[in-house]
């Protein structure tokens, strides 16, 4: 074998091990969507309102504030995602600090629970494509990529807003 030979060979195999590994981010990502709008969808009519929304969005924050003081740090923002998403999950191209600076309209370094309805509203609207005031499993599949980096060879997808996160913040709805 040559040299060259040698080197194509582990090029392939690196290419197909970083496509396996981000495939598996994907699936990983797709699979909390799918929770997500399982969750969010509490009359089980295969969309979500604005109001079911609103309520997966207040119940993701609770999650998120791991200490109770009604605000969420980017280290509980981290934490969520890694206990949603498994360790070792790859990130986001929306980092948790990105998400902050987005959502923490007053600047104080914290999400607070009006600040998080805010942006889990706005990403609501923004995933809403047809604007028919319902998301269904598409549209959030499809926002939550736009929005939170991920692949969009997958087909269409926060949330919860966190959404994203999300988490509006940190998780996707």
């Amino acid at each position: 074998m040559t040299l060259r030979a040698f080197n194509i060979g582990i090029g392939a195999a690196s290419l197909a091990a970083l496509f396996c590994f981000s495939s598996i981010r994907v699936a990983r990502a797709n699979e909390n969507v799918d929770e997500k709008f399982e969750m969010m969808d509490t009359n089980h009519d295969g969309k979500i309102s604005a109001d079911e929304h609103d309520t997966g969005a207040k119940k993701m924050f609770e999650k998120m504030d791991t200490n109770g003081d009604g605000k969420v740090t980017t280290a509980e923002m981290d934490q969520a995602h890694e206990k949603m998403m498994g360790k070792g999950a790859g990130k986001s191209k929306m980092s948790s600090s990105d998400k902050m600076k987005t959502i923490d309209t007053n600047k104080d370094g914290t999400i607070s629970q009006e600040e998080f309805t805010s942006g889990s509203k706005e990403m609501f609207d923004k995933m809403d494509a047809d604007h028919d005031g319902y998301i269904t499993k598409s549209e959030m599949k499809s926002g939550h990529e736009k929005m939170m980096g991920g692949s969009k060879s997958h087909g269409g997808s926060s949330s919860g807003s966190s959404s994203g996160s999300n988490t509006g913040g940190g998780t996707t709805k």
